[in-house]
């Protein structure tokens, strides 16, 4: 049997972990949105959500089936979710120090190629169903 452990060892740090149900659903909800409103202050990634605006509505129209159509969306998608997660690398690097270290650099630059290779994979899939399409 084990110990029982004091009550602040129990406790957890984030309230978050607490929530069960609808509540921990709609807290997680509230983060995510703040999560959201906090990455279009970053440039790219308005840039990026900016020109998906105009991609998402054309991919219905590019996309022959449903398939096609999914592609199209989805790659375009992955570029706003790899955006955001290199976003919050970089935040949390810049919490630890702003002060150049080779570690943070590599952490940023590996983050940096995330969204280029999506970039490349949105293009690519672009690219072809317009070839597709007009040729």
């Amino acid at each position: 049997m084990l110990p029982k452990l004091p009550s602040s060892a129990t406790d957890p740090v984030n309230p978050q972990k607490a929530r069960t149900g609808l509540t921990r659903i709609w807290y997680a909800t509230t983060y995510s949105a703040a999560g959201l409103h906090a990455a279009w202050y970053e440039t790219a990634f308005r840039q990026e959500l900016l020109l998906a605006m105009v991609m998402l509505p054309t991919a219905f129209w590019l996309g022959g089936t449903w398939i096609e159509v999914s592609l199209l969306v989805t790659t375009v998608v992955i570029v706003l979710i790899v955006e955001l997660l290199n976003t919050g690398i970089e935040v949390a690097i810049n919490r630890i120090g702003l002060e150049y270290h080779e570690l943070s650099k590599l952490a940023k630059d590996l983050g940096s190629a995330a969204v280029l290779l999506s970039l490349l994979l949105c293009s690519g899939v672009w690219l072809t169903a317009l070839y597709h399409r007009f040729i």
